[in-house]
């Protein structure tokens, strides 16, 4: 054999034995815990819950406007809710939140811990009896590592006393429940999520590296796959140049590697796009832009700054009869409107077109088209996208498509080449989520399990040849060791040897 081919053998054996002995726990994780992702995620309290819970607007006592309690800021968004049975408002300038009381136009304070029962004994009455307060979180806990409720830090944990051992945690920021937990989701979470993602408290609370860990792990674990996948086939004989016990064979391995081998002939490419696309899941190097649209695009469609002086007291008054428990203010084209729950369709498609022309004024409009069902990159599974949109595609080099939500007037998402790619690389390869499999439950479930399990065995079937070559190391490092230590012995007799012997010549 050319030497070139020696070498390249011996490359691709050790690189996938050791990072094969190394890796084949982690694998086994990530695909268990991946098929318990398929029904259960983290904890969260969910948009849904939180309206359900919330009680609807009251504004019979509010006597400050909104342009009143902005006070000056620049506001991208505004919100009316509740807050411990008084209306507030929910002012968003940039990265700060300003909440303001309606009724008198003092900001709300720190949430202290009295105030904070109060809050979720409103949020959970059945539960008012058996609440006591449980702790004040300055960081994290396992449950707020990410998402709104990291944001909202320093949370209150409040343990409502019930069977199912369950937490709120309220906002010390802006007393609002911004999570719920119970024993049934923490427990599935552990055997998920947590696991899936390596999301462990002490390393996730360290964000850049946790990110670059999982990084890293995956950019092995796709050159474990690579090698084993090359090592596979060049060893796979379609003519059964192989003999095993007098038998003629298409592989040179028995017992459980020869399961192994085969494994990584049906599932190895699978678990290879499964890496790859949980690597692209971490957007590594920022290789791919957001799909949410830029602040000067928001602003485009809206029309310019968002104008508070022309919502009154009198026109939320009017908004609060829908019995809605948030109002949010929007604006369209320039012109302020309050949203309340699901209002009708109220944007015409040329006027969605033509703010979306604003928001990208130097290229041409492509195509349009109006969207009662959702396209393969703008889409659901659950339904919460809202529906109907407007797609305008662009004809610039980046090839640009805008959706803009017919009810809200907004830009809900915004693609590019890169996006799109994305798209296909990481969601396509890593949830399997074609058009023609997506929607099709339980086959879609069936596919993931089938691959799922297959990787399974694909790496369950190296744990015993793993332990064995440790062993033999560990035995093979044991006896070297013996032989240092005997021939350190050896040495340190001789050289007493010498210098007895040296001194006795010198007494001579």
């Amino acid at each position: 054999m050319p030497r070139l081919l020696i070498q390249l053998r011996r490359v691709l054996i050790y690189t996938h034995r050791w990072l094969g002995i190394a890796g084949c726990l982690l694998f086994i994780s990530w695909f268990a815990s991946g098929i318990v992702m398929m029904y259960a995620r983290m904890p969260e309290l969910s948009a849904a819950e939180r309206a359900r819970r919330t009680p609807p607007i009251d504004l019979t006592h509010a006597r400050v406007s909104l342009a009143d309690a902005v006070a000056g800021h620049d506001i991208e968004r505004a919100i009316v809710t509740m807050v411990g049975g008084r209306p507030v408002y929910r002012l968003n300038s940039g990265s700060a939140m300003i909440t303001v009381f309606a009724d008198t136009g003092e900001r709300l304070g720190t949430i202290t811990a009295d105030r904070a029962m109060d809050i979720a004994r409103r949020f959970a009455p059945e539960h008012a009896g058996t609440m006591r307060y449980d702790a004040r979180l300055d960081v994290p806990d396992q449950w707020t590592l990410s998402g709104e409720s990291r944001r909202a830090m320093p949370l209150h944990r409040i343990a409502l006393g019930d069977t199912g051992a369950s937490f709120v945690y309220v906002s010390e920021r802006t007393g609002e429940p911004v999570m719920s937990t119970d024993a049934r989701t923490r427990r599935w979470a552990y055997a998920g999520a947590v696991m899936h993602w390596i999301y462990f408290t002490p390393l996730r609370r360290q964000s850049a590296l946790w990110a670059q860990l999982i990084i890293w792990l995956s950019i092995v674990g796709c050159v474990l796959c690579l090698s084993g996948l090359v090592w596979g086939v060049w060893r796979y004989s379609f003519h059964d140049r192989y003999r095993l016990k007098r038998q003629r064979a298409h592989s040179p391995y028995a017992g459980l590697m020869k399961w192994h081998h085969y494994a990584g002939l049906i599932f190895g490419a699978a678990t290879f796009t499964w890496i790859f696309s949980g690597l692209l899941s971490m957007n590594p190097w920022d290789w791919s832009p957001e799909t949410s649209p830029s602040r000067l695009q928001q602003r485009a469609v809206a029309g310019g700054p968002l104008r508070l002086d022309a919502i009154t007291i009198e026109r939320l008054r009017e908004a609060s009869r829908a019995h809605a428990s948030q109002l949010e203010i929007l604006q369209f084209n320039g012109k302020p409107f309050i949203a309340a729950g699901e209002s009708p369709v109220s944007f015409t498609r040329d006027a969605l077109v033509e703010a979306a022309r604003r928001a990208v004024p130097d290229a041409p409009i492509a195509d349009v088209a109006w969207l009662d069902d959702y396209d393969a990159y703008y889409y659901d599974r659950n339904g919460g996208l809202p529906l109907p949109v407007v797609r305008i595609r662009f004809d610039d080099p980046q090839r640009t498509s805008l959706y803009l939500d017919a009810r809200r007037g907004a830009i809900v998402r915004n693609d590019v080449r890169l996006t799109r790619i994305n798209r296909w690389l990481y969601h396509g390869l890593h949830s399997l989520d074609f058009p023609f499999l997506y929607y099709r439950r339980p086959l879609w479930d069936l596919v993931v399990i089938v691959l799922s399990a297959g990787g399974i065995v694909l790496s369950a079937t190296t744990i015993s040849a793993a332990l064995h070559r440790l062993r033999r190391h560990a035995r093979r490092l044991r006896r070297q060791g013996d032989r240092y230590a005997i021939h350190r012995s050896v040495r340190s007799r001789s050289l007493d040897v010498d210098r007895r012997a040296s001194g006795v010549s010198g007494d001579v």
